[in-house]
């Protein structure tokens, strides 16, 4: 069984993180979409426990995948779910330098780790968590922006960020 991780802050899972989870479910066996700890993003407006269950509900129509959280390092994930491979989304090429940095470090941690990259749908270029929630803070409609299981929470949320001025 070839298994796949998708791994992401997903603060909060958009409809870009949604169209590569979808294609990757159809390459690989089983997808594990793994909610990872950003140090460079320390301010997230959902805890991991509440990021896992919106990618749950998310992505229950896709039966190969499942979601997981996890803090360390994901070449050692990998090993311990017995992944061959990482897939990651690349908007533009502004994304690229990054995730052929973490790549490398990925393979050097763990050889047998591929990685997978695919680029967005067109329709997803701009699409980001903090493009989704900048939008919402500002009273703009973002239920095309994230999927239809999820939206009422998103919204609620910022709404009572903008409350207590958060």
């Amino acid at each position: 069984m070839k298994t796949a991780i998708c791994p992401g802050s997903f603060d909060p899972i958009t409809n870009g993180h949604m169209d590569i989870i979808r294609r990757a479910s159809h390459i690989f066996d089983k997808v594990i979409v793994v909610v990872m700890v950003n140090y460079n993003k320390p301010n997230s407006y959902f805890t991991a426990d509440e990021r896992v269950d919106l990618i749950r509900r998310s992505i229950s129509e896709i039966e190969n995948a499942e979601v997981d959280t996890y803090v360390g390092l994901l070449a050692e994930y990998a090993k311990q779910k017995n992944a061959c491979a990482i897939v990651k989304g690349l908007r533009a090429v502004s994304d690229f330098e990054y995730e052929f940095q973490q790549a490398l470090t990925n393979k050097k941690l763990n050889p047998e780790l591929e990685t997978v990259f695919m680029t967005t749908n067109a329709e997803n270029m701009f699409l980001s968590s903090s493009i989704v929630k900048q939008v919402a803070e500002f009273g703009g409609d973002i239920a095309e922006f994230v999927p239809r299981e999820v939206y009422e929470d998103i919204i609620t949320r910022i709404n009572e960020r903008r409350r207590i001025g958060k």
